[in-house]
């Protein structure tokens, strides 16, 4: 059976960028605030991480940050890597404009089984849901006000308890 990837490609790549601009971190340090950053849900394995740093150090993107006498190694963006973050930030922008929507990786486990017709409702439901939860994400980073935050706050609060209740009536 042939292995498939739940993260796209590049998106490890995209994602440490974006972990280095906050602050310069070991790559152990990068497993952890992914897996914290997710719920668990996704950590990166070091067989996955510590090339990635290698090729980015030695493309230039991230350098090495003088080590601390018993302290980890810890890299940080270059200016090249901020530049290449800047670009793929742009890039996906674009893509999201262009699609409407991104499917996160714990959504795909929803995706019906190819010819389930009579979940067509459900596939639309979806669809629409994370159109809606997109352009709410991007217009929330474009705009963040106190007000604007907890009242999205407010609304995946109930839609969150509306979700588990329904599971938990699923999983009797």
């Amino acid at each position: 059976m042939r292995h498939v990837a739940r993260v796209p490609k590049g998106f490890l790549r995209f994602y440490v960028l974006k972990l280095l601009q906050k602050r310069p971190m070991s790559g152990a340090e990068i497993m952890k605030e992914i897996a914290s950053e997710t719920g668990d849900m996704w950590k990166p394995s070091p067989g996955s991480i510590y090339p990635l740093l290698a090729w980015l150090r030695d493309n230039g993107f991230v350098k090495e940050v003088p080590v601390e006498e018993g302290g980890m190694k810890r890299y940080e963006l270059t200016e090249k890597g901020k530049e290449m973050l800047k670009e793929q930030e742009r890039l996906k922008e674009e893509l999201f404009e262009k699609m409407g929507y991104w499917v996160p990786p714990p959504l795909l486990d929803l995706m019906p089984p190819p010819g389930a017709e009579h979940l067509r409702k459900l596939v639309e439901a979806r669809k629409r849901f994370l159109i809606a939860y997109s352009k709410l994400s991007r217009e929330l980073r474009r705009k963040p006000s106190k007000e604007l935050l907890e009242e999205a706050a407010k609304l995946f609060e109930e839609l969150a308890r509306k979700m588990e209740e329904f599971s938990e009536r699923v999983s009797k």
